[in-house]
């Protein structure tokens, strides 16, 4: 197997420790490179999991190091799977180029060129999987949007997991997307208490502005929701969090949200318990990535299943 080329240290982030297994590597995307964090299993990967962080953070977001339990990085390769976090365009190795970051469009178009020189270079399983939080969520679902399955360079898309991202918020995000990073704490953070210590210590390295792109993106993205959901055609599941401050996530919303994917086959809506918008870095975290995990497995089952019944 070879691999993208490893890094002496990840660009975005001067002196931040991975956990062990986890390399920083690098993905080409056309006139972009895309920093990214990779950890990989002992044997063949029974599939790919691209981890997309939401607005503000990066892809260290995936690799917590409060605590052992809350990389996904570290437990995905220990399930057998090729785990692979993306710094998005505007982010780590691509932030001095993009300073304002890229358009939905844009991101999904570096995003498949950086996974097509993954899947030529990585050994990625049966097919890929995305795991996203937030505004790496509204990605997938542009990626999900406009994937082709006659394009066989890319690695098969299964499924997605999305995490703190809905249809309709709660306030206007204008009010919380600036330049200021602590304007929206609590709405992404919740309770001190959902959190391993240290969390805020180690997380200081990783938050930081959002783009003003995504900022325009955000105010914009009830109406793209509706453009992109109907358009997803791979089993979607939905994870709210206990205490999710940006989203109305009341019954009547979800069902609402959930009805937007019309040519999903299987679409699923979570709440986590324990836990504030920052799921993957709290607590709940480990339950939350063996939620997901799991969630995949059945994508598998299901692919499994669909290519018996057509031999």
């Amino acid at each position: 197997m070879s691999a993208p080329i490893a890094e002496s240290g990840h660009p975005a982030l001067p002196g931040y420790p991975v956990s062990h297994g986890v390399h920083p590597v690098s993905l080409p995307a056309g006139d972009l490179t895309l920093s990214a964090l990779l950890a990989v299993p002992d044997g063949p990967p029974r599939g790919t999991i691209v981890a997309v962080h939401g607005g503000g953070t990066s892809a260290a977001y995936f690799d917590g190091q409060a605590h052992p339990d809350v990389s996904l990085l570290t437990l995905g390769a220990r399930l057998g799977y090729t785990v692979v976090a993306v710094d998005r365009p505007g982010y780590g190795a691509s932030a001095a180029q993009l300073p304002g970051g890229q358009t939905l469009t844009e991101q999904a178009t570096a995003l498949r060129m950086a996974l097509r020189h993954l899947g030529d270079h990585c050994g990625t399983g049966t097919g890929m999987f995305m795991l996203a939080h937030s505004f790496g969520g509204k990605l997938a679902l542009a990626y999900a949007a406009g994937a082709d399955e006659r394009d066989s360079s890319l690695p098969a898309l299964l499924g997605l997991d999305i995490s703190g991202l809905g249809h309709t918020y709660l306030d206007d995000p204008s009010q919380f997307l600036g330049a200021n990073r602590h304007s929206g704490w609590k709405r992404n953070w919740g309770a001190l208490r959902y959190y391993p210590p240290n969390t805020f210590r180690e997380a200081d390295t990783m938050v930081g502005p959002m783009p003003v792109h995504e900022r325009t993106e955000a105010g914009r993205w009830p109406l793209r929701f509706a453009e992109l959901a109907g358009r997803v055609r791979v089993p979607v599941r939905l994870t709210f969090a206990e205490c999710e401050l940006w989203w109305r996530n009341d019954e009547e919303s979800l069902t609402d949200l959930a009805a937007g994917f019309t040519a999903a086959p299987l679409v699923r809506v979570d709440r986590q318990p324990g836990a504030g918008h920052n799921i993957s870095l709290g607590w709940a975290a480990r339950a939350y990535h063996l939620r997901a995990v799991a969630f995949f497995e059945e994508c598998l089952g299901r692919q499994a299943a669909g290519a018996s019944a057509a031999s």
